[in-house]
Parts: C-alpha cells; sequence; structure tokens
C-alpha cells in the first residue's frame, strides 16, 4: 500500500533540509498516539531512529534505518525503513523527498507499508494518511505557507 503526501513551503530546499532535525521530528509527532522519541540519530545512511508509541493499555517500540541519502541542484532525499515496526505493521519504507520548487520548497512524504493481513492494509490506510497529513501545518508553520 502507498501514500503520498506533498506541502509546498516557503524556504528554499537546503534551508529545509538544515530543518530535518531532532526538534522537527518531535514537532510532527501527532497526539496520538503519543511518542517519547528514544533516539535520533539523523537522516544519513546507517543513522537510526527509535521511538516508543504509547497507546494507553500497550506501548510498541518503532525503530527505523536511513537506508539511502541523495543531496543534488533539485532536491534532497533519505528513506527510512522499518527494521523494528509495531505489531500492525509488517513492512515500512518512508522515502522523504524535499524538492526544490523555484526559491520554494516541496516537502514530498511517499510511505509504502504493509500491514500483517492484506485487508487490514486498506483499513491502516486512513489512519495513517491523516497521521501524515497532520505533517502539513507544521511543515508550513516551521518553514513558512
Amino acid at each position: 500500500m502507498r501514500l503520498k503526501i506533498s506541502t509546498l513551503v516557503k524556504q528554499p530546499y537546503k534551508q529545509v533540509f538544515a530543518g530535518f532535525d531532532q526538534d522537527l521530528f518531535v514537532k510532527l509527532s501527532p497526539p496520538f498516539p503519543p511518542v517519547k522519541l528514544l533516539r535520533f540519530d539523523g537522516c544519513k545512511v546507517d543513522d537510526r531512529v527509535a521511538l516508543r508509541l504509547n497507546f494507553i493499555f500497550f506501548k510498541q517500540t518503532w525503530e527505523s534505518l536511513i537506508t539511502d541519502y541523495q543531496d543534488n541542484e533539485e532536491e534532497v532525499s533519505f528513506v527510512d525503513e522499518g527494521v523494528k515496526l509495531p505489531f500492525f505493521l509488517k513492512y515500512w519504507k518512508h522515502h522523504h523527498r524535499i524538492v526544490k520548487h523555484g526559491q520554494q520548497t516541496h516537502i514530498v512524504d511517499d510511505i509504502t507499508f504493509k500491514t500483517p493481513f492484506f485487508l487490514f492494509d486498506y483499513l491502516m490506510y486512513p489512519a495513517l494518511y491523516l497521521q501524515f497529513l497532520y505533517r502539513k501545518p507544521v511543515y508550513r508553520k516551521v518553514f513558512g505557507a
């Protein structure tokens, strides 16, 4: 299953990428489930990110590894892939693209995921879509609308 969300912001793409740090990561976390950041190495190959999701009655750990990083005249991008996922996910690949658009930037969240059961993919899609839609106003506030 794949979902893709793009947000246009005012800052130049290199400046936007420079803002992809631990503070931004925390701001991008939606109110539910509450997220505790356990580790944030950065956005380059072999960096790791680990979080704990608190679903009130249970907690789940999510760990991702940065497996690709590209930087050229048109965009900066990196890919995080899930190495330890919550029970409701079997596969996770998130391609973060920070794309030059004149003096502005498109931030693209391009996500491929699978759940343990094919039909559950369709049930998870709206929940994940809303989780990433939550990022749009955060990106605009941080990097300018």
